[in-house]
């Protein structure tokens, strides 16, 4: 049994479900059920056929709707992984930090290319750390408090998620100096990200310990679902960028938030109109059940 979940950026309505009822018939679907209109914005069809053919079928709708094609087994998930820039906030840190060192446009670029997957991960996130040498690390707390905002819908999904038994983890590219604090305040229980070097009261330029980096974060997710004896259809991993594909990949449901073309291509699913309460409505979690802020 597949379940497809259709979640609109403002109301769903009733003649927007029937016509994507259509599409599925169309691809050769077999509709045993439609639910109701969740919280009037949600809805499941449940149905028989051929997933990636019924999922390119709802592609084609041309409406502000999210789309969600899934097997019913394990559609609750027990472990969530998540990457931080762009995904649990609304920044990339790196660039915000670097605006206090008067080249954001700079290194904005770099970061952009590299999470479009057209630069080396790790030689662009050292290159970039690297111009940052010198910096005053009273800048860090200053973007924290002034430019790093916490992504709709993020503190729900994590903290409903926790509060139903699921593992979250927060996994980033970006810095330990902006995910640990982030990480404590939208709920997760872990969290991994790259340490910047610091001396004497400035940033050196340098990193220290192991690169978080794709590898690293597909390899996290594998660690922790066995550790917590979880199969890897259990697990939701959400990126943005071409550092998230293999996590996305290697997860029962992969999720490309908002994401580059290359991110939402590998997923299993790719929210573009929503925020990051649509991964509750794919789960069959209506508002009733959520645990806000």
């Amino acid at each position: 049994m597949l379940i497809a979940t259709l979640i609109a950026a403002d109301q769903l309505q009733k003649g927007e479900l029937s016509s994507a009822a259509d599409r599925l018939t169309a691809a050769g679907g077999e509709i045993s059920r439609i639910s109701d209109i969740i919280d009037g914005k949600a809805a499941d069809i449940f149905l028989e056929g051929e997933l990636t053919t019924l999922r390119d079928a709802l592609l084609t709708g041309g409406t502000e709707i999210d789309f969600v094609v899934q097997p019913s087994q394990n559609r609750e998930k027990k472990l969530l992984i998540s990457d931080m820039d762009s995904t649990m906030i609304t920044v990339e840190c790196i660039d915000e930090l670097a605006g206090y060192a008067g080249i954001k446009d700079q290194i904005a670029e770099i970061t952009e290319r590299a999470m479009l997957g057209e630069l080396d991960f790790e030689e662009a996130l050292r290159g970039r750390v690297a111009l940052l040498a010198g910096l005053d690390i009273s800048a860090i707390d200053r973007c924290l408090a002034e430019k790093v905002e916490i992504m709709p819908g993020a503190e729900t999904l994590v903290k409903t998620m926790a509060a139903r038994g699921t593992k979250t983890i927060l996994v980033s590219g970006g810095f330990t100096r902006f995910a640990d604090p982030v990480a404590r305040k939208i709920g997760f229980s872990a969290v991994e990200a790259n340490i910047l070097a610091e001396a004497d009261g400035v940033l050196t330029g340098k990193l220290t310990g192991e690169i978080v980096d794709a590898q690293r974060k597909a390899e996290l997710l594998k660690q922790s679902a066995k550790f917590a004896g979880l199969s890897l259809d259990q697990c939701m991993a959400v990126g943005d960028g071409a550092n998230d594909i293999p996590m996305i990949k290697l997860a029962g449901m992969g999720v490309a938030y908002h994401a580059k073309p290359k991110a939402a291509k590998a997923a299993d699913a790719a929210i573009r109109y929503n925020d990051l309460s649509a991964l509750l409505y794919m789960q069959g979690i209506g508002s009733d059940d959520w645990v806000n802020g």
